[in-house]
């Protein structure tokens, strides 16, 4: 049997931005993108911890150190500029490879997005 784990999370990001009409994805700091092991194009789940809203879009890589956090599209309509935000990316793995799986963990600057 194969199951769902957390691959990737980047934890507690501030949006800087939210495009409706831009086509749709999530805009991410390449560097934010590398510390966590997430590849452009992934599927990712965003948690927005000012409303509760809960997403799936893709990731689209922003210019490096500068904290970028741009949800686009629909996905614009629920975020505000300045929510907080996790995000989140599974992997499918069988359960032994998943007992000693080691996720990649990133929780930068709260204010800045920037790793610290």
């Amino acid at each position: 049997m194969q199951i769902h784990v957390v691959k990737s999370k980047i934890h507690r990001v501030k949006v800087t931005g939210a495009d409706l009409n831009y086509i749709g994805s999530v805009t991410i700091d390449e560097d934010l993108m590398e510390a966590a092991n997430i590849i452009e194009g992934e599927k990712v789940q965003i948690v927005n911890n000012n409303n509760g809203e809960r997403l799936e879009t893709y990731v689209i890589p922003g210019p490096r150190n500068t904290g970028e956090i741009t949800l686009n599209g629909a996905a614009a309509r629920k975020v505000a500029k300045g929510d907080i935000l996790i995000i989140i990316a599974y992997g499918i793995m069988d359960q032994e490879e998943a007992r000693n799986f080691k996720p990649s963990l990133v929780f930068p600057d709260e204010e800045t997005n920037l790793l610290k």
